[in-house]
C-alpha cells in the first residue's frame, strides 16, 4: 500500500507541475515531464493607476475593468523610481500587457499602453472624460461579454496609427474561452481618427426582434464611457527605450495653461496702457480758466 501512495503522489505531483506549466497532465512521473515543451500564455491585461488619481479618473479605470474581463487591478503606484516599475508588477501578475493612468497635478490623465517585456509602448494624453455615470444613457450590455472593435480607415493612413490600432486591439479585445467572459456579443467599440485624436465609444448593439431581419434593423445605443486619447510618443521598449514615433503638434497641458495666462494678463496690460494715455491726455491737454464763468455773476 506503500508503493501505491508514493505512485499516486507522484502522479499528482507531476499534475499540478503540468498545470503550472500549461502543459497537458500526463500518467508519467515528474521526472519524465519534458520541460521543454513550449508553453501557451494567456493574454491578460493589467491596469494601475499613480497615486493622486483623482475620482472621475478612478470611476474611469472601474468602467475599463468591467469592459475588459481579461484585465487585473493592481493597487495604486508610487512613480518616483520611474513607470519601469509597471513591467516588474506585471511579470508578478503573470500579464503580457499593461494599462498605466498616470495623473500629474491632480488634472491631467496620461494613459500609457505597454507590451511586456519588450515593448512597444504608446503614451497618450487622455482628455475629454465622461464615465457611465455621469453621462446616463440608455444602452446597457451584458457585464463580461465579448465586444466588436470598429476602427475608421484613418488608421490604416500612417504606420504610428497602424501600431496603435494593433496595439488597442490586443488590449481591448477580449480572448476567446477567457474564463471570465461570456459567449455573447451585445456591444462594439469605436475608435475614430479625428484632428489626429482618437475618440472613443461603446455603444450597446440592439437586435431586431425578428431574427429573420438580419443585421438591417440593428440599432445602436451608448452605453458609455467616453474619452479622447492623443498620443504623445511611442517607444521601442516597455516603459521606455528608443522613440519610434513623437506628436510634432503636441503641447503640455502646463504650456497650455501658461499661455491662456498670458492672453488673460495681456487683457489687464492693454487696459492698464489706456487708463495711462488717457490720463497723460489729460495732463497734456488741461483746460484753462473759462472766460464766460463770470457772465451772470454781476446780474440782478
Amino acid at each position: 500500500s506503500d508503493v501505491y501512495k508514493r505512485q499516486r503522489l507522484t502522479k499528482r505531483k507531476s499534475q499540478l507541475e503540468a498545470k503550472r506549466k500549461g502543459a497537458e497532465p500526463t500518467n508519467m512521473p515528474a521526472q519524465h515531464v519534458n520541460a521543454a515543451q513550449p508553453v501557451a500564455k494567456k493574454r491578460k491585461v493589467m491596469m494601475v493607476a499613480s497615486r493622486g488619481v483623482t475620482h472621475r479618473y478612478r470611476h474611469l479605470m472601474s468602467d475599463l475593468q468591467k469592459m475588459m474581463p481579461h484585465s487585473k487591478k493592481d493597487a495604486k503606484l508610487d512613480l518616483k523610481d520611474g513607470v519601469g516599475v509597471v513591467n516588474e508588477i506585471a511579470d508578478m501578475e503573470n500579464c503580457d500587457l499593461s494599462v498605466l493612468f498616470e495623473v500629474r497635478r491632480r488634472e491631467d490623465l496620461y494613459m500609457w499602453l505597454s507590451k511586456a517585456p519588450s515593448g512597444p509602448t504608446i503614451k497618450f494624453q487622455c482628455q475629454n472624460v465622461h464615465t457611465q455615470d455621469e453621462l446616463k444613457l440608455t444602452g446597457n450590455c451584458l457585464k463580461g461579454s465579448r465586444p466588436l472593435l470598429s476602427f475608421d480607415a484613418s488608421f490604416k493612413e500612417e504606420p504610428h496609427f497602424r501600431l496603435i490600432k494593433e496595439m488597442l486591439t490586443q488590449i481591448f479585445a477580449v480572448p476567446r474561452g477567457n474564463n471570465k467572459s461570456k459567449p455573447f456579443i451585445d456591444h462594439i467599440y469605436q475608435f475614430s481618427v479625428v484632428d489626429g485624436r482618437i475618440w472613443f465609444r461603446n455603444y450597446q448593439l440592439i437586435y431586431p426582434a425578428n431574427e429573420k431581419d438580419g443585421a438591417e434593423g440593428m440599432e445602436l445605443a451608448e452605453v458609455g464611457p467616453r474619452m479622447v486619447l492623443n498620443p504623445i510618443r511611442i517607444f521601442a521598449g516597455s516603459f521606455g527605450g528608443a522613440t519610434l514615433y513623437q506628436n510634432p503638434g503636441y503641447s503640455t497641458p502646463t504650456e497650455l495653461r501658461r499661455m491662456a495666462k498670458q492672453r488673460q494678463s495681456g487683457k489687464y496690460v492693454s487696459r492698464k496702457g489706456d487708463q495711462a494715455r488717457r490720463k497723460k491726455h489729460l495732463e497734456e491737454n488741461e483746460l484753462g480758466p473759462d472766460p464766460m464763468a463770470d457772465v451772470f455773476t454781476n446780474d440782478d
